[in-house]
């Protein structure tokens, strides 16, 4: 019982960004991809909230799985549309769950900032950079049948930098700039390969990776 309270933050947190994305469908259903990059952004900051909350292992990793399970089940009956974009084939939202889910068995508590800023530069970078990258008119390419563009990846590099130079001063991890900006060109290229969203499994994974490898946890 003694972490209830907590999971109940967590869990009034996801529901509160489902709501606000479930909302935004129906005002501006033309915008699909608005609602579920609602859902992508708001879920990062569930797993510091969860780090600050000092939820163990043994409740965040359940809840992870189930959470990735209900993501599973309503990718394939669309039960709340606004967390798939229909426009697409697209496994982004389960790998994402899976990814999360994956950290949190590795890492978690004991290297929970690896997890953050796997989760959160994949939330912020990656959800940005799709929002930014189809509302500014610069240069783009295909990979893989995956449009990118200039804006979009520009903003994914920008929020990477931010984001792991933050949680460097935070965790006082005294990482040398030039590892920060290595991390930061892995992420960016990892989302350049994001055929099917598999981009949602490979950047967390990847930049938590490096995280943990530089601080040598």
């Amino acid at each position: 019982m003694e972490y209830i309270n907590s999971l109940v933050v967590i869990v009034g947190w996801i529901a509160l960004v489902i709501a606000i994305a479930v909302i935004c469908r129906i005002r501006w259903p033309n915008q699909r991809e608005l609602s579920r990059k609602i859902v992508h952004i708001g879920t990062g900051p569930v797993i510091p909230l969860a780090w600050w909350l000092g939820i163990p292992a043994d409740w965040a990793i359940p809840v992870a799985i189930l959470i990735t399970f209900l993501i599973l089940i309503n990718h394939r009956w669309r039960l709340l549309p606004a967390v798939e974009d229909v426009n697409r084939r697209s496994y982004g939202t389960v790998a994402y769950g899976l990814a999360i889910t994956l950290l949190l068995v590795v890492f978690w508590p004991e290297n929970a900032v690896a997890v953050c800023a796997g989760v959160l530069v994949m939330a912020f970078g990656d959800g940005f950079a799709g929002l930014i990258g189809r509302k500014l008119n610069s240069a783009n390419w295909m990979i893989w049948g995956q449009r990118k563009s200039f804006a979009g990846t520009l903003t994914m590099a920008v929020t990477t930098l931010i984001l792991l130079f933050t949680l460097n001063l935070i965790v006082d991890a005294s990482f040398h700039p030039l590892r920060i900006f290595a991390v930061t060109g892995l992420a960016v290229g990892l989302e350049q390969l994001s055929c099917w969203g598999i981009d949602n499994l490979t950047v967390p994974m990847g930049v938590a990776f490096t995280w943990s490898w530089m601080t040598g946890a």
